[in-house]
């Protein structure tokens, strides 16, 4: 299998510096439709040019709705919305630098690839000498030089993707919009496209803003993510900072964490939970805390462990299930003592590593700074 992550990070190695890209500025952006419904709430966001720039979320989250206001295909409700610091908000769509790319890709099946491509310059007047040689280059950019004059309805979902891809770069907008462009298609289709969608952008250096509500696609592709609920944005950050550090419970659920625990009480950095009492790399003011499980270290009981001495939490627990993932193991584990029937979930990776079989007693250590303090529901502090 192809490792994504490895290939992302060569893609991100490839950027050309001179990037055509525009800066995206929303204030107060606030979207609300007949009967009272609340699609966005006062969005505040900032984008780079030349970031790649993910909004993750469930759907109904209001992600496609924000991408629209940018494509101009929705109107703001109130608030404002600059490209290149132009303010734009009342700029109608064909007179914005900007191209979208939809999740059904909206291509015309009766047409070859060529006519496909070259249907926005065709709308815009362009020449058709000049139209020719700016379908001729983008097409061979995206490697589809080979198919021009084949119909779209002969063609691969990956195929598909790359015209749809090529019919928005080719009229060369300073900000591309992707709707969720891979969401139709298979796994293993779905991780190349991720890394060439990356190198694409990488390579012409321009601004995307890319819909998704897969958790695994934001982390690989972007620059930075904005994490949505309820038109609210809860948190902005890398890929890491939301990863690893999220602010409340409604991120950290739905980046897929599940060692989360109520926090019942605390002093200072002591806080008791339901697996016992734990200590915090500073003082806990959340209601709840998360320990990501591939944080978590294993060990044979009697084992020196993995820092004697260093003032780790430490807790001895019996094997309840072991699930074998290829790369990875993940243990969950009952506490023998201090705990209140929780669930401790450990995640070891598979590299030679001792696995520890169903009832065996290990030690469970984790480090002070991997016990993450998370806010309320919906809270942004």
């Amino acid at each position: 299998m192809p490792d994504t992550a490895t290939d992302v990070a060569a893609a991100r190695q490839q950027g050309d510096t001179a990037r055509r890209a525009s800066s995206i500025g929303l204030k107060g952006i606030r979207k609300e439709y007949p009967g009272g419904v609340v699609a966005l709430e006062s969005v505040d966001l900032q984008i780079g040019a030349g970031e790649f720039f993910t909004l993750l979320g469930p759907s109904g989250c209001g992600k496609t709705t924000l991408l629209r206001i940018l494509a101009g295909l929705d109107e703001p409700s109130a608030g404002s919305l600059t490209i290149g610091g132009v303010a734009v908000t009342e700029t109608p769509p064909h007179k914005r630098s900007v191209n979208t790319v939809f999740q059904s890709y909206a291509l015309f099946p009766h047409l070859s690839v060529r006519d496909n491509i070259a249907f926005g310059l065709k709308m815009r007047g362009v020449a058709g000498a000049e139209r020719d040689t700016r379908v001729k280059r983008i097409a061979d950019f995206i490697q589809l030089g080979e198919l021009v004059e084949r119909r779209v309805d002969q063609l691969s979902g990956g195929q598909r993707q790359r015209i749809a891809l090529a019919r928005a770069l080719v009229c060369e907008p300073d900000v591309l919009l992707l709707d969720e462009p891979l969401s139709a298609l298979d796994a293993g289709l779905r991780r190349k496209l991720q890394v060439e969608l990356l190198r694409t952008q990488q390579r012409l250096g321009m601004t995307f803003v890319f819909v998704t509500h897969d958790q695994e696609e934001a982390m690989v592709m972007s620059d930075r993510i904005a994490v949505l609920n309820d038109g609210v944005i809860q948190q902005i950050g890398t890929p890491q900072q939301v990863y690893e550090r999220p602010v409340n419970l409604f991120v950290a659920r739905f980046m897929g964490h599940d060692n989360i625990f109520a926090v019942s009480a605390r002093h200072e950095r002591r806080i008791t939970t339901p697996i016992g009492e734990l200590t915090g790399e500073r003082p806990c003011h959340g209601a709840h805390v998360l320990i990501r499980p591939e944080t978590i270290e294993l060990s044979a009981p009697e084992s020196e462990g993995v820092e004697p001495g260093k003032p780790l939490n430490r807790l001895f627990c019996r094997v309840e299930e072991r699930f074998y993932r290829g790369n990875n193991v993940e243990y969950r584990l009952a506490l023998e003592e201090g705990g209140t029937g929780a669930t401790l979930i450990a995640e070891i990776s598979n590299c030679g590593e001792r696995l520890f079989r169903v009832g065996d007693r290990v030690r469970a250590e984790i480090y002070p700074e991997d016990v993450v303090a998370l806010g309320d529901e919906g809270s942004t502090s």
